[in-house]
């Protein structure tokens, strides 16, 4: 997947988590497009970054996004408003894993408060690294795109 840029925002309560990510990634040899915010000081409300997120994946659907607030929660909730948007909140190693494999997601949601950076890590990198299974899940993702 290091060939797709992966595009990555915060509210105030994941800059941390954010930031982390950002340096994991870049290391690996990911091309990242950081959409902020670029400090924790001043509050961003999470649904303004998550449309900047699903604008861009509209522009460029090969692209992966990363959101992250302080559960996760809230990103999750307002990404998924986008018909071609399929965000999971993955807060273990089997949601990341299963969240590509079945449900071909292209964002991912993480819970700044809630998962600690190391976890993080392990979860986006199985998340970046698995691949949608396809066969009978694809009927289900059409069902998906389909829902208004």
């Amino acid at each position: 997947m290091q060939d797709k840029k992966i595009i990555i925002a915060s509210d105030h309560a994941g800059f941390q988590l954010k930031e982390k990510l950002i340096s994991h990634l870049t290391e690996e040899g990911y091309n990242v497009l950081d959409l902020g915010p670029y400090t924790d000081v001043i509050p961003v409300d999470y649904p303004d970054k998550a449309q900047l997120v699903a604008a861009d994946i509209q522009e460029h659907p090969q692209n992966i996004g990363v959101l992250i607030c302080g559960t996760g929660e809230g990103m999750c909730m307002a990404v998924n408003k986008y018909s071609f948007i399929r965000a999971g909140l993955v807060y273990n190693e089997e949601t990341a894993k299963m969240t590509r494999l079945h449900n071909d997601a292209n964002v991912i949601c993480l819970g700044g408060r809630t998962t600690p950076p190391e976890s993080a890590i392990k979860y986006l990198d199985i998340f970046l690294n698995t691949s949608f299974e396809g066969g009978r899940h694809q009927r289900r993702i059409q069902k998906l795109g389909d829902l208004k």
